[in-house]
């Protein structure tokens, strides 16, 4: 039976394992403790918070289908996404008639459904640094601590770009040439760096959108959602905003300390919203995503050359857009091709 690696449990390798349920053994090998990447949830004093993606949209019909397989406890963000601009004006309109979902838990329930729906085996706290392909056996990765695991059939590699060309830097398959231009394609993908602060208030703020995006990417903040909109996050009487700030002012602002960042960043929330209260969040969370959002993708044509040596890319980066359902849609895809694949083998 064909063995499959996907490194990166994240939505997109989560993805793989889905579509290859039934069919073949999958292992997951995850850096972190938890599986679901950038669709990840945060609780605290009874909230409960997404912290990269804030919901799951319904664009792609088979994307949708997987989502409401996996259903209970999914929960529908009812009220619109607005846009504002550099002169803080906002404006109606975006995405108002599409569906926004997320979970009554949160959104990090996306890929613990997926992982449990595809019994695939996952390796937690396991950050793959190298891997080999050899001709008689398969494919053996490598984690950081010096165990080889393997061997397998097919191998996926799901981390964000910039780790991908660092893992395809230290392996060992095929020519030189081949491997240098597929690492050096991988590395080209451009990413931005993206501060998610989350500010908690003990009354409600009532607006008539869920969300305000900025679209003319001359504010400091990017992104400004009421978490209280979803079923089940927010006591009611309070308020809860993840505030997604620029690629630029993110990647400024890094290595400041948390609270120098909230400050900075409620000040902006209070002047955009118009209300000098929001500056003083009685308390308040800080996510770091360094690698966090494609800003292209790549050429499709050159990932799949390495096809022939049964390695396979997915993710965001791979769909050229920084969205879960991308993500999910992208390991969906090199599911499929490996199970067809299969079947004709």
């Amino acid at each position: 039976m064909t063995r499959i690696a996907v490194v990166g449990a994240g939505v997109a390798g989560l993805g793989v394992a889905y579509a290859l349920r039934d069919a073949a053994p999958v292992t997951l090998f995850e850096r972190r403790e938890r599986v679901g990447g950038r669709a990840a949830t945060r609780e605290q004093a009874d909230c409960v918070y997404d912290t990269g993606a804030n919901y799951v949209k319904s664009d792609d019909e088979r994307v949708s289908r997987v989502v409401r397989e996996l259903s209970d406890g999914l929960v529908d963000v009812e009220e619109p996404v607005w846009t504002f601009d550099a002169d803080e004006t906002i404006s109606e309109g975006r995405d108002e008639n599409t569906e926004k979902w997320t979970y009554r838990n949160g959104i990090g329930t996306l890929g613990q459904r997926l992982l449990d729906a595809s019994d695939a085996t996952v390796r937690t706290n396991t950050r793959i640094v190298g891997s080999q392909k050899d001709k008689s056996d398969g494919w053996y990765v490598e984690d950081d601590s010096g165990n080889e695991h393997g061997p397998y059939d097919e191998l996926v590699l799901t981390p964000p770009a910039p780790l991908t060309a660092s893992l395809l830097e230290f392996a060992a398959w095929g020519d030189d040439e081949t491997r240098r231009e597929l690492r050096e394609h991988v590395g080209h993908v451009p990413y931005r760096t993206i501060l998610s602060v989350v500010l908690h208030y003990p009354f409600e703020i009532d607006r008539p959108y869920y969300a305000l995006v900025n679209t003319d990417k001359e504010h400091e903040i990017g992104w400004l959602a009421r978490e209280s909109c979803k079923p089940g996050h927010v006591p009611d009487g309070e308020s809860l905003l993840v505030v997604q700030m620029a690629p630029d002012w993110s990647a400024e602002h890094y290595d400041w300390e948390d609270s120098e960042i909230v400050a900075a960043a409620a000040d902006h929330v209070a002047d955009l919203l118009s209300d000098h209260s929001l500056s003083a969040p009685d308390w308040f969370d800080v996510i770091r995503w360094r690698d966090a959002l494609p800003d292209s993708g790549a050429d499709t044509d050159v990932l799949r050359r390495a096809a022939e040596v049964n390695l396979h890319f997915a993710g965001d980066w791979v769909a050229g857009d920084g969205r879960v359902h991308r993500a999910l849609g992208s390991g969906l895809d090199v599911g499929e091709r490996i199970r067809n694949k299969n079947r004709r083998g």
